[in-house]
């Protein structure tokens, strides 16, 4: 699914009032009964509601919604904050509508005229939508705030008031939305983890939108959806053998850490790898063999620590490197050889990338077909500190096209920023995957993937996506609370068999 800004929202608006025909009332309409309908349906018509609306568009929607409502005999109460100038030609006439069916319409021009909003009411928030140009103040950010500390239930229509669309609000004043009612797409803002305590639920609603105009429209980001994921995914021929699925390396453990190479092997395996071989210090050698039979096990030369890297590298069809590796500087250096030599495609993670963050110099060798999987602080490490997500995602960007390789940004809505300037952001997973070593079994998905012939964005994209699949299948059966990491392994047949079935 694209990602359109507020820019091309606007634009999409108007194309499909030009090129369906439609007038731009009617489309309010549209957007309105979608929004009643949905409220319908989640019985939230049982309560008494309050809407606010402002002057512009967004309240135009929100004054439909009342008519909508009290044809429905849905109790409603209406407040429009008083700018002190006329409202937009749609907000006036759909103004004029409604004063047909009710006269509980208020005014709000001072603190005083804010209504008192209990546990059982609902406020539905018409106030802004996505044409904010400049934060909150005053009157509108004190009536912002008063709802948001009042224990009702809020659901925006469109975009949570005070946030941007395209840019962060994080040091502004922003509604504390429940849900949130946005149409057709979703808009950057929904999906950074910084606004996710302000849009609460999302929920995108079908309004007529015209087509075309999505067809033809390029979208710097995407959403991955099911059709992404079906146009990546390879089903196996009936007459394969392992040596069609490729033989992978991984690099990981050290003492006290033998845990992380564990997780990282077993999901490679689960990913579908034809071979594996872990690359280990002789600690680990035990622990693997017993935990992992499935695998072949290298023993480094060192005891405790990785310290060199394994003779043939040719064998291997790809690379991982990074989980519980450690930081020692003969590490460091099996590292830089392994980026001198090696020359397959690899991940990068974990103690591999604080290698890369604390010896700069090492970032020169990476090559096109790397993949780095960082979590934030690592990613601050790696290329500095950023005020906000919108900022950590540009800078994701712009590095993927320096570096010319893959970024993986791990979090809420995993990011994924590629060298040819295209950008994901994930649609699966959940709050019970921030757990360790959940990016162990990453690293290990997409290793094998990488192994079977995936390029690294086809691997990233298709290997976010289930691992956070499995994690919603793991937190559907024990919870958020209870996962673990070695749960997202467990779960991980049953990502992949809803791809197969959803692949014939």
């Amino acid at each position: 699914m694209k990602i359109f800004t507020a820019g091309q929202i606007r634009n999409w608006d108007a194309y499909t009032i030009a090129n369906e025909p439609i007038t731009s009332l009617q489309l309010m309409e549209r957007a309105a009964t979608a929004c009643t309908n949905w409220l319908l349906e989640q019985r939230f018509t049982q309560q008494h509601i309050h809407i606010f609306c402002g002057k512009g568009n967004n309240g135009g929607d929100g004054l439909a919604i009342a008519r909508l409502l009290l044809i429905q005999a849905v109790p409603v109460t209406v407040y429009i904050f008083e700018t002190g100038k006329k409202g937009s030609n749609d907000f006036q006439r759909n103004l004029e509508l409604l004063h047909n069916h009710t006269t509980d319409i208020h005014f709000l021009q001072s603190t005083d005229a804010f209504p008192t909003l209990q546990q059982n009411d609902v406020v539905i928030d018409a106030l802004l939508g996505t044409g904010l140009d400049r934060p909150l103040e005053g009157l509108l950010a004190d009536l912002v705030q008063h709802i948001s500390n009042s224990p009702a239930t809020v659901i925006a229509i469109d975009l949570p008031t005070g946030m941007f669309t395209d840019k962060s609000c994080k040091e502004a004043v922003c509604m504390r939305a429940d849900h949130t009612l946005s149409f057709e797409v979703y808009k950057q803002c929904l999906l950074v983890a910084e606004n996710a305590e302000y849009c609460g639920n999302v929920h995108l609603l079908a309004i007529g939108l015209h087509p075309a105009y999505y067809e033809t429209t390029l979208a710097a980001q995407q959403l991955m959806d099911a059709a992404i994921i079906r146009s990546i995914y390879k089903k196996r021929k009936a007459a394969a053998h392992k040596g069609n699925f490729g033989h992978a390396l991984l690099l990981a453990g050290s003492y006290g850490k033998t845990g992380a190479a564990i997780l990282s092997a077993k999901a490679c395996l689960r990913s579908g790898v034809g071979l594996l071989t872990m690359h280990t210090p002789t600690c680990g050698i035990i622990p693997l063999q017993t935990a992992v039979p499935e695998a072949m096990v290298e023993t480094d030369a060192n005891e405790k620590y990785l310290s060199n890297t394994p003779a043939d590298l040719l064998r291997y069809a790809a690379i991982g490197i990074g989980p519980g590796i450690d930081l020692h500087e003969e590490t460091a250096n099996a590292l830089m050889l392994l980026l001198q030599q090696a020359h397959q495609p690899m991940v990068l993670d974990a103690d591999a990338l604080n290698l890369l963050s604390i010896k700069k110099e090492l970032s020169a060798l990476l090559h096109t077909d790397c993949i780095l999987t960082p979590h934030p602080k690592e990613f601050e490490r790696l290329f500095g500190k950023t005020a906000n997500d919108f900022e950590r995602i540009e800078k994701a960007q712009e590095k993927a096209t320096e570096l010319n390789c893959v970024i993986v940004v791990k979090g809420h809505h995993t990011f994924i920023a590629c060298p040819d300037g295209t950008a994901w952001f994930n649609s699966t997973g959940n709050a019970g995957m921030a757990t360790a070593g959940s990016g162990d079994v990453l690293t290990g998905i997409l290793t094998g993937l990488l192994a079977q012939g995936y390029n690294t964005t086809e691997a990233a994209i298709l290997g976010v996506y289930l691992h956070g699949l499995a994690g919603d299948f793991a937190a559907a059966e024990l919870s958020q609370e209870a996962m673990t990491a070695g749960d997202l392994t467990r779960y991980l047949g049953k990502a992949f068999l809803q791809l197969s079935l959803t692949n014939r």
